[in-house]
């Protein structure tokens, strides 16, 4: 037999992803009892149980958001009827409005709503936003005397201000007025303003509760402008503004942000707004029509023209991207410039400004991101599950893209990461992401006496700090995480939502799950998972992609189907069998569109991990495959278990769980290397596994 482990001559394979599946628990009575009551199909019933839905209205509710009742914001937002109060004596009065703005998307196309809405109501109103290499995030006492001295009675701040005490205290202090517009989380003491209007403040039940600072400015625009009668003209601009914001933002697209956002993703193809215009034109987003694109498609009978619509992704994969580039490492001017001009020369030229400021914003995340990971894995990888956290910080980052550096290492190592960068030898300024099971906020709080400023939410924030308090925040960091999270939770978490067999991924299948969408945040895509797919094909394309075929065979017929691994080259190649997690998505290629995968989880199937891991007893029997006999069993070789398979002339097969390349031979040093992913080899290993699982 084979003694030398197949493991010394397979081409050595990195890890798998290493993420924890949670896969819902399926009700097929419940959704289908569901379905037939709300007309709609089992398997979108049974998302939208996964999502937390339980009764036909709240489906109705979800499907159709229009339907939803809105309660008045003067209703819900306790300092809203001051704020009008405070901008009409303003426009009334000729007052100057200055708004102090953020350099993300949400504060820039907060800044640039306001701006706009502001001068049509007749306001006379400038804006600034704090230098990010400079000043750092939020309103700052520079920007205060600045206002002061220009001669402006009312500041409004959006998508910032709620934990600014002392230059709110300043701008109160010289005489002028304060309205806080922001939706980050609430500190211990407010500032003194004359308003804040943020939906953390307002109650948990309230279908504005999720809005982000773009929604806040949206609400108090549109609401200003109602109240004065003026709202002729200035609502779907608004709207294409709130849409572009609340997507790039990643807010949760419940509640009003899934009404709001739905209508907007129809207005936006249409807008009249040359900037956004232009930002579609030279992001190359195609709007499709409704049954493509993410809206619910129209009824068999309707003779009616489908409008075309833009889909969540267009902005948070196109658009977006080229917004927050310039707000990282350009000058955000160029995107309020873009989002207020009327003039399409001129929007066309800032958006290629975007365009390319994005594309030198790829190059430099990569190269970080590059150095992060080396960093890691020299100084930090062999403690990581000990610590719970990664504080990585470095020289010379530029810290307008650490934060997306700081989500990928996320997705790599499965634990919170604080990255920052030395804004000086005494002063270090940073990123923080965070899993389901940290609050990045409250570990910042926790460690408030180490830092400078600090900011933000669940998921993410930012902070600065002495240089000198790096190593005692580090070990406060550990310490914090240590109390909150449990081994299980340093694996990425993937929520799967059902089993889906190859042969029902089709044109039907996509237009159902159309009545989920918008989606994105805490309504995500569907995630459907097959198992024991074999991979057929498979290739590096692009920057390190992995694009593959794989199969299933489905009552003895075999279903392709083509899928993409964004970002996976890593893992290449991946095993000749595996159970994949994935989202659909439609290609569109020679006017033809065809349903493929998009891969976002994978692993070794669930047989072969349980034989593997304890082999069954007796550990050998013999198997009939195509009218020849075999002998197969498991034997212990080297670390791991190893799978033989001997046919009646002492040729053996030998393979070891996770690799692609198995031995072929009567004994180990004449044997040769065979891909095992190939039809055949694969047959008789499937075959040997089902003989082994039946003996057992």
């Amino acid at each position: 037999m084979l003694d030398r482990p197949v493991s010394e001559l397979a081409k050595p394979r990195r890890r798998l992803p290493n993420q924890r599946w949670q896969i819902y628990l399926q009700k097929p009575e419940f959704a289908q009892n569901l379905a037939v009551l709300t007309n709609i199909s089992p398997i979108v019933s049974q998302l939208l149980i996964n999502r937390g839905m339980e009764t036909p209205e709240q489906v109705q509710a979800f499907l159709n958001p229009e339907s939803l009742v809105l309660p008045s914001p003067l209703e819900d937002f306790p300092d809203l009827a001051i704020s009008l109060e405070l901008l009409q004596n303003a426009i009334a009065s000729q007052t100057k409005i200055a708004i102090c703005g953020d350099y993300d998307a949400d504060g820039m196309t907060s800044t640039a709503l306001l701006l706009r809405s502001l001068r049509t109501l007749g306001a006379q109103v400038d804006y600034a936003i704090p230098s990010r290499m400079h000043e750092g995030y939020g309103i700052n006492k520079r920007i205060v005397e600045e206002f002061h001295s220009e001669g402006v009675g009312l500041i409004l701040t959006v998508d910032n201000g709620i934990s600014a005490f002392e230059p709110v205290a300043k701008a109160r202090e010289l005489g002028l007025a304060v309205i806080i517009t922001d939706h980050h989380d609430i500190p211990q003491k407010l500032p003194p303003a004359n308003a804040i209007l943020n939906p953390k403040l307002i109650a948990e039940s309230s279908p504005y509760r999720g809005v982000a600072g773009v929604g806040v400015a949206y609400i108090l625009a549109v609401s200003l402008a109602q109240q004065l009668g003026e709202t002729k003209g200035l609502i779907q601009p608004m709207l294409a503004l709130f849409t572009l914001g609340t997507i790039a933002d990643l807010a949760p697209l419940t509640g009003v942000n899934r009404r709001w956002v739905k209508r907007g993703l129809q207005h936006l193809p249409k807008s009249n707004l040359p900037g956004v215009r232009a930002l579609i034109q030279v992001g190359g987003v195609q709007a499709r029509e409704e049954g493509q694109g993410g809206i619910s498609p129209p009824t068999p009978h309707s003779q009616l023209p489908t409008p075309k619509s833009l889909k969540p992704e267009d902005i948070g994969f196109r658009l977006g991207p080229r917004i927050n580039a310039i707000g990282r490492i350009g000058n955000p001017q160029t995107v309020i410039e873009l989002l207020t001009t009327d003039d399409m020369g001129v929007a066309l030229e800032l958006a290629m400004q975007c365009e390319q400021t994005n594309a030198s914003r790829q190059l430099m995340c990569e190269q970080i991101e590059q150095e992060a990971i080396a960093y890691v894995e020299t100084e930090f990888v062999a403690s990581l599950q000990q610590d719970c956290v990664l504080v990585v910080i470095q020289p010379n980052w530029h810290h307008g893209v650490i934060g997306i550096v700081a989500s990928r290492l996320v997705e790599r190592y499965g634990v919170p990461v604080f990255i920052g960068t030395y804004e000086d030898e005494q002063h270090i300024r940073g990123s923080a992401r965070g899993i389901p099971e940290f609050h990045v906020f409250e570990a910042l709080e926790y460690c408030h006496d180490l830092l400078g400023k600090f900011g933000g939410h669940k998921a993410a924030g930012g902070f600065s700090l002495p240089a000198e308090n790096l190593q005692v925040l580090r070990s406060r960091l550990i310490e914090f995480a240590n109390q909150c999270l449990e081994p299980q939770h340093l694996k990425p978490l993937l929520k799967i939502d059902a089993e889906v067999n190859l042969n029902h991924i089709n044109q039907q299948l996509y237009q159902q799950l159309n009545a989920l969408h918008p989606c994105g945040m805490d309504n995500p895509d569907p995630i459907f998972w097959t198992p024991n797919v074999q991979v057929v094909e498979q290739k590096i394309v692009g920057k390190g992609h992995i694009k593959l075929t794989i199969a299933q065979t489905v009552d003895n017929q075999q279903y392709k189907i083509k899928a993409i691994a964004w970002r996976w080259g890593d893992y290449f190649q991946l095993p000749s069998r595996v159970d994949v997690a994935y989202k659909l998505r439609e290609n569109y290629f020679n006017g033809n569109t065809t349903i493929e995968l998009e891969l976002i989880g994978v692993r070794l199937p669930i047989q072969l991990q349980q034989f593997f891991a304890s082999p069954p007893t007796p550990s050998s029997t013999t198997f009939e495959y195509n009218q020849r006999h075999y002998t197969c069993g498991f034997y212990k070789n080297g670390i791991e278990a190893e799978l033989r398979i001997k046919n009646s002339e002492g040729k053996v097969l030998a393979m070891q769980p996770g690799h692609i390349i198995g031995l072929l031979g009567i004994n180990r040093q004449n044997a040769k290397e065979i891909d095992i992913s190939q039809p055949h080899y694969d047959n008789i290993i499937q075959a040997a596994l089902q003989a082994l699982s039946v003996k057992s």
